[in-house]
């Protein structure tokens, strides 16, 4: 069984970073692609970030395509999301989450292994 526990959210000024972390539990972790998704009130859940099992390719949502980094560290088992430039748009719950697809992967279905969420709120 893998679980994957997100942290870093949090309340910010718009203009401001965070930084979200994604701890996943489990051996082969090296193995897979990850991603970010997030989910507004009212709103379906969404693409934000993927990143390869290597983490030689990254890829994201035209919303936040440079303002955000997705990056990763095999060793610790963790995936990152740098938010800058944070805008009240990016308001969300925010989600890592594990690919089984073999290519790059957008869509939800293409993901079977999911954190709680962590709350991203950014004021105007």
């Amino acid at each position: 069984q893998v679980q994957l526990v997100e942290s870093g959210g949090g309340l910010v000024q718009a203009g401001g970073s965070l930084r979200l972390s994604c701890a996943a539990s489990g051996r082969t972790f090296s193995n897979y692609a990850m991603g970010w998704f997030r989910q507004a009130p009212g709103r379906e859940r969404e693409f934000v970030a993927g990143i390869n099992w290597s983490g030689g390719i990254t890829y994201y949502a035209d919303s936040v395509k440079g303002r955000f980094t997705i990056s990763r560290d095999n060793a610790k088992n963790t995936v990152y999301l740098q938010m800058n430039s944070l805008k009240p748009e990016d308001t969300a719950v925010y989600y890592c989450a594990r690919s089984v697809a073999l290519r790059t992967a957008v869509t939800s279905p293409e993901y079977d292994y999911w954190g709680q969420g962590t709350q991203v709120t950014v004021s105007s």
